[in-house]
């Protein structure tokens, strides 16, 4: 499913992120990273939208948005078998369901390094 690019990256990349100024960080750095695509989404709804729209490669989704959880987002990925990654600034305390515990999770603020490495990981996970 996963569109990779020539380093193993993910083609597509879906950001759900709330704070607009973080998403447009993550998204800048996804690009450079050599991303193809990468959307953005501030709300579950709008998140569901553009995965029904296109499925993405990957998707990157902060926990805890404005008023609501990603975690209907992360089910809609499961369900379609998108590999995913919580990325959270309560870190570990951050509370997952059961379903989703053992799903990867980065630190808000993370490195290029450690997110460069997660979308590697979703690239070879999915080859």
């Amino acid at each position: 499913m996963i569109d990779a690019s020539s380093d193993g990256l993910p083609g597509d990349v879906l950001i759900v992120e709330d704070d607009a100024i973080i998403a447009m960080d993550f998204e800048d750095t996804v690009l450079r990273f050599g991303v193809k695509i990468v959307r953005t989404a501030g709300s579950v709804a709008r998140a569901l939208q553009l995965i029904e729209e296109r499925a993405p490669d990957f998707a990157l989704l902060d926990i805890g948005l404005l008023r609501e959880k990603s975690f209907a987002v992360a089910e809609r990925l499961e369900a379609l078998g998108i590999p995913f990654a919580f990325i959270s600034g309560y870190g570990a305390d951050a509370a997952l369901p059961a379903e989703f515990a053992h799903k990867p999770r980065l630190p808000k603020p993370c490195t290029s390094d450690a997110m460069r490495a997660m979308l590697r990981s979703a690239g070879r996970a999915a080859k």
